[in-house]
């Protein structure tokens, strides 16, 4: 019996700590997902972008020999769904630091900021948030045919740090006048050292929670740009541009789109869950470094 309680604590420990079952299954779900893109030259069946055979492979129904059926060009769908992931979780992970990078900074600084400097930052930030993000990126993406893969990034990463810079500088407007930052204001600690020493490292809960949500976020925005032309180029795969060549004849080819879509609803779902999770672990602890 003393095994079975001594068991028992870290299990209970996790589930107080908001790292409950649901999102130890995402967790594992999530690493099943990276790892099989990663290893997706070992382990695809076919290249990505090779026409099997046009003629007698062209969009096959799911097999023992291709399961997740071949598309329009006979290429194998489970291959691309691999290789697909590997380009669209780059694409939001690279995107998604970017964002974090320049929304922490920037909601730093403008939360630590006083006088004109501090209104004119503010005043800033609401107009950058008052433009629909899908519509700029449209704008902006409008002016090449298909845009190269870093300007992709670049480009998603520079539109979706708004929000965040808003959450920080919240955060910051709490803690710049609390007694352990007065305490280090009169000690004669640097502007720079007050808001990276003692400011930030408690600001770190609604960065990491942002930044989990906001890889989901930019999987489904890089689907819908990718399904509109603009954004991950053909032949590459992506799961956004798979889903693109698919829905026209999706009655009688349904998996060309269905395995990608599934992809991104399942990868999105698990980011949202550790998300929520890692705010519930996370919480408790934000005020630690004080």
């Amino acid at each position: 019996m003393a095994a079975d309680s001594a068991g028992e604590v870290p299990t209970r420990i996790t589930r107080r700590a908001g790292f409950g079952a649901g999102a130890q299954l995402a967790a594992g779900v999530l690493t099943i997902i990276v790892a099989a893109c990663l290893l997706a030259p070992l382990i695809a069946p076919h290249d990505p972008n090779h026409q099997l055979d046009i003629i007698r492979l062209q969009s096959r129904p799911p097999s023992a020999d291709h399961p997740f059926g071949t598309d329009l060009f006979s290429r194998d769908v489970l291959s691309r769904v691999l290789y697909g992931g590997r380009l669209s979780l780059g694409v939001a992970l690279l995107s998604t630091l970017v964002s974090v990078t320049l929304g922490t900074v920037y909601g730093a600084v403008a939360g630590y900021a006083t006088g004109l400097k501090a209104v004119l930052l503010s005043r800033a930030l609401d107009a950058l948030l008052s433009v629909p993000r899908v519509l700029l990126l449209i704008a902006i993406l409008a002016v090449w045919t298909t845009p190269p893969l870093r300007v992709f990034v670049i480009v998603l990463g520079a539109t979706g740090w708004y929000a965040l810079a808003r959450l920080v500088r919240g955060q910051v407007l709490a803690l710049r006048e609390r007694d352990f930052v007065v305490s280090a204001r009169a000690l004669g600690a640097s502007h720079g050292r007050i808001l990276f020493r003692h400011i930030l490292p408690n600001v770190v809960t609604p960065i990491v929670v942002a930044a989990t949500l906001g890889i989901g976020q930019v999987i489904v925005l890089e689907a819908g740009l990718s399904f509109l032309g603009i954004g991950v180029r053909l032949p590459g795969a992506s799961w956004g541009n798979m889903i693109q060549t698919g829905p026209y004849e999706f009655a009688a080819y349904w998996w060309i789109s269905l395995f990608p879509a599934l992809a991104i609803i399942l990868t999105v779902l698990v980011f949202n869950v550790l998300g929520d999770a890692l705010l519930r672990v996370l919480q408790p602890r934000q005020t630690g470094t004080e």
